[in-house]
């Protein structure tokens, strides 16, 4: 009876969570339809005028529409007002031009549109490499808790960033970053938290409702929920084979409507620490491309507080600390499972341009498989030389610790430093391993911490020492016309002569680290002196399968327990 009443206050309690979420989002839609007023930039959630001559651009980036000048004090202001007035006089007398421009730039969107959705449906098929990857890597008698883990962390995740993730995160970045590739989000323009260059929490488009019923907006949505996903999936490798499943959901609601927005914004959404460039003179802002810090240091460091909290597994460490190793149990899932990784990274790091006419793609593209392939030969060579044997975990590992290193740097860095930078992660995730293990006594069952959370933080560290100035000319707004005295210079390292951008970087990555493993430790050390979210022992010894969801993975193999 006293199982049935304990299991039964935690099924409450979990409704309760739940519960809490979806009103507390009741409340921010108010709040949010406030912000709304009449003169606000309505969406268009049919997607008919979202893209028009505004969107065209040559190559360069240069508008085709010449804006009008609005500083009179300007000392190129009359140059200016002339060019715009022979624009709008140009225009009056061939009215089918622009139509045709109007047509360009709606192609051109849409064409953004279908690439944007495209890798946002790859990046979600990394699910299934992150299912099979951690399940292969632990013992069998936990293989269907770790893949419930895996399928519950998406729905879960998704519904708390559905409800108010999205709109912290997003809610305001039509201020300081409209994705333009997507053709802007105008109605996005309301911070919750903070101003102008200093925006902390965004404030519009809860439950995707009003202002975040656009077209533009759900693209963007579909593309971002699933990176916001990935931080969600990387904690499952760091907290299997002894976390409660009730406590599980708890960490992924917290990850889908708090963790991961609040600090997303502040990179991705036009938040303050994209803003250092021009408010502190940091070079460029805080520049983190597709996500070394902003998705997987977030959940790795995230998945060490939470391994911390939960301590280790039964039987891992022996009298006088001695290690155990509990050996993967199959394999070939986990090799399957990295390949399907890296190939959702071909969504994942390329297609964080928001759109196939930006040529830089190829580049990334190239950078990505180099970092990924140097960082696997990295670990296997070095596990070999220090143990005498290569093992395929580590190689595996050491691919995914070379695609988390280049997330960030991908876009700005040359194919020759992204090999570099993938051999410096791919030596730093067999470190950090050994490091966790032998000196922080930190159980993490699957790497997670030192593929996501130490690499992560060395991506977003490469950004500031090997960009090299080629691409992101303008980025956050610095230096679009020149950088460091010279035109078109775009976001560039200590190693082509920027040490701002290099302390910028090294302080955001930093930052991330602490927000991360810090928020996380004070929220769920708290829930675990209410309610331990550990199963118990016994549990653990036979295992989670049956105990916690009924059924094992290989079910011919078990011996069923008696009923819980």
């Amino acid at each position: 009876m006293t199982k049935r009443v304990d299991r039964h206050s935690l099924r409450l309690s979990l409704v309760w969570a739940v519960a809490t979420i979806f009103l507390a989002a009741g409340l921010f839609i108010g709040l949010s339809a406030a912000c709304f007023a009449e003169d606000s930039p309505k969406p268009d959630p049919s997607g008919i005028v979202t893209g028009d001559k505004t969107t065209v651009v040559d190559g360069a980036g240069n508008s085709f529409v010449v804006a009008e000048p609005t500083d009179k004090s300007a000392p190129d202001y009359a140059a200016n007002k002339k060019a715009f007035d022979d624009y709008q006089a140009q225009a009056a007398k061939e009215p089918l031009a622009i139509k045709l421009a109007d047509t360009v730039g709606h192609v051109r969107v849409a064409t953004n549109f279908a690439w944007t959705l495209n890798t946002g449906y790859l990046v979600l098929f990394m699910q299934a490499g992150f299912a099979l990857l951690t399940c292969g890597l632990v013992r069998k008698k936990n293989a269907a808790h770790l893949m419930m883990l895996n399928f519950a962390a998406y729905v879960f995740a998704f519904l708390a960033y559905y409800a108010v993730g999205y709109a912290f995160q997003f809610g305001a970045v039509a201020i300081n970053a409209a994705p333009t590739n997507l053709g802007g989000t105008p109605t996005l323009n309301h911070f919750l938290v903070g101003s102008g260059q200093w925006g902390f929490i965004g404030g519009k488009g809860f439950f995707l409702t009003g202002p975040g019923y656009d077209s533009g907006s759900n693209c963007l949505t579909l593309f971002e929920v699933v990176f916001m996903e990935t931080a969600g999936y990387i904690i499952v490798g760091a907290v299997c084979e002894r976390i409660t499943f009730w406590a599980f959901l708890l960490c992924e609601l917290f990850i889908g409507a708090i963790l991961y927005p609040i600090s997303g914004c502040w990179t991705w959404g036009g938040g303050w620490l994209s803003q250092v460039g021009s408010t502190l003179n940091l070079g460029h802002g805080y520049v983190d491309f597709a996500g070394s810090t902003v998705v997987h240091a977030v959940g790795g460091f995230c998945a060490m507080a939470l391994a911390i909290i939960l301590g280790p597994r039964l039987g891992k460490y022996g009298p006088g600390g001695k290690i155990r190793v509990f050996p993967a149990h199959n394999i070939v899932y986990v090799v399957t499972g990295t390949f399907i990784l890296l190939f959702g990274w071909m969504g994942f790091n390329p297609g964080s341009t928001l759109g196939a006419t930006d040529l830089r793609i190829s580049v990334v593209a190239v950078n990505t498989n180099l970092a990924a392939v140097a960082g696997s030969a990295a670990a296997m060579l070095l596990w070999y030389f220090v143990f005498g044997k290569p093992d395929i975990t580590m190689a595996c590992n050491g691919m995914l610790a070379g695609l988390v290193a280049i997330t960030a740097p991908c876009a700005f860095v040359s194919p020759t430093s992204a090999t570099v930078i993938g051999m410096l992660a791919g030596c730093l995730v067999c470190g950090g391993v050994l490091f966790n293990d032998r000196v922080l006594k930190i159980d993490d069952p699957c790497g997670a911490i030192s593929v996501h959370g130490y690499c992560g933080w060395l991506g977003a560290v490469s950004v500031g020492i090997f960009a090299d100035g080629a691409y992101g000319t303008g980025w956050n707004g610095v230096g679009a016309a020149s950088y460091l005295g010279r035109a078109g210079q775009g976001v560039t390292g200590l190693l082509h002569g920027d040490t701002r951008q290099f302390l910028c970087q090294l302080m955001g990555a930093t930052l991330y680290a602490a927000w991360a493993f810090g928020a996380t430790y004070a929220v769920f050390w708290g829930v675990n002196k209410v309610k331990s979210m550990r199963v118990s022992p016994q549990v653990e010894e036979e295992g989670l399968d049956y105990p916690e969801f009924g059924m094992g993975g290989y079910p011919e193999d078990a011996v069923i327990p008696a009923p819980y």
